[in-house]
């Protein structure tokens, strides 16, 4: 779906590629309605729009309430008349550990995030995305999502989630105007650790360091593959590798991804 012209929902519009994604939109020609639980930051993205913030609707929105999301697209509508597509970006991810020492209350957190509030925003809009002549859903999942990360293991199945789901969208939907993209990034510079509340433990001295693809790049990878209907896109070299050596041998894959993140899981 080409955006110029077109009203798109944004989750986690308030930081990050979430923020990077609403505002290459905006570059693009689209209305942007951004969502996030952060007040301050989301503003803040409209401050940064480059239409000055016209084009730019802020809602603050904790996407984990199904009530809450119900809300939302009268909203939407009430600002903009019409919804044309939704990318679903926001996300957290778990502590750094193993699952044997995570307590239930940060993997239920985890799953809210990133597995419901993408269903409650996806199942919520899709009515008025099936009005529309031309519309899209994007939905971010994971490298995590299809490769197991040591640390992360929560992370990934919540992400993996996502995943099966786009991907049953993206049939059920084929004989209709909705196009859908699941988007699987790798490692981006994004400040979700902060958003988490998360730190990433240090690795010793000398150990591996692990490159990032900058938040504002891998927003324009999404939105290209949004723009040329595609039905994934892998965002960073990482992720691109990872994908062909999981696909080639399962188990070699994970036992190498294992071996690069070891440092990070060490007492």
């Amino acid at each position: 779906m080409d955006p110029a012209g077109k009203t798109v929902v944004v989750t986690g519009a308030g930081s990050g590629m979430g923020r990077q994604i609403a505002l290459e939109l905006i570059r693009r020609g689209a209305r942007v309605a951004g969502i996030d639980i952060n007040e301050a930051t989301l503003r803040e993205t409209g401050t940064l729009a480059p239409d000055g913030g016209k084009d730019f609707a802020p809602f603050v929105v904790n996407i984990t309430s199904k009530e809450a999301v119900e809300a939302l697209p009268a909203k939407v509508l009430e600002r903009f008349g019409s919804v044309d597509g939704i990318v679903n970006c926001a996300g957290i991810i778990q502590p750094f550990i193993r699952l044997a020492e995570l307590d239930y209350a940060a993997i239920e957190r985890v799953f809210n995030v990133n597995w419901l509030g993408t269903l409650f925003m996806t199942k919520t809009f899709l009515p008025h995305l099936l009005e529309r002549p031309d519309a899209h859903v994007v939905n971010i999942s994971s490298m995590g999502g299809f490769m197991p990360v040591p640390g992360q293991t929560i992370y990934g199945a919540s992400k993996a989630a996502v995943k099966l789901m786009t991907e049953g969208l993206h049939s059920e939907l084929k004989d209709t105007k909705v196009r859908v993209t699941v988007v699987f990034p790798g490692a981006v510079a994004t400040n979700i650790t902060v958003n988490s509340g998360v730190a990433i433990p240090s690795a010793p001295a000398g150990g591996k360091e692990y490159k990032t693809l900058a938040a504002d790049k891998a927003a324009r990878i999404i939105l290209d593959g949004m723009a040329q209907n595609q039905f994934r896109v892998l965002v960073g070299s990482d992720a691109k590798m990872l994908d062909r050596l999981y696909r080639l041998h399962p188990r070699r894959a994970a036992g190498f991804l294992a071996n690069q993140m070891k440092d990070l899981l060490e007492p």
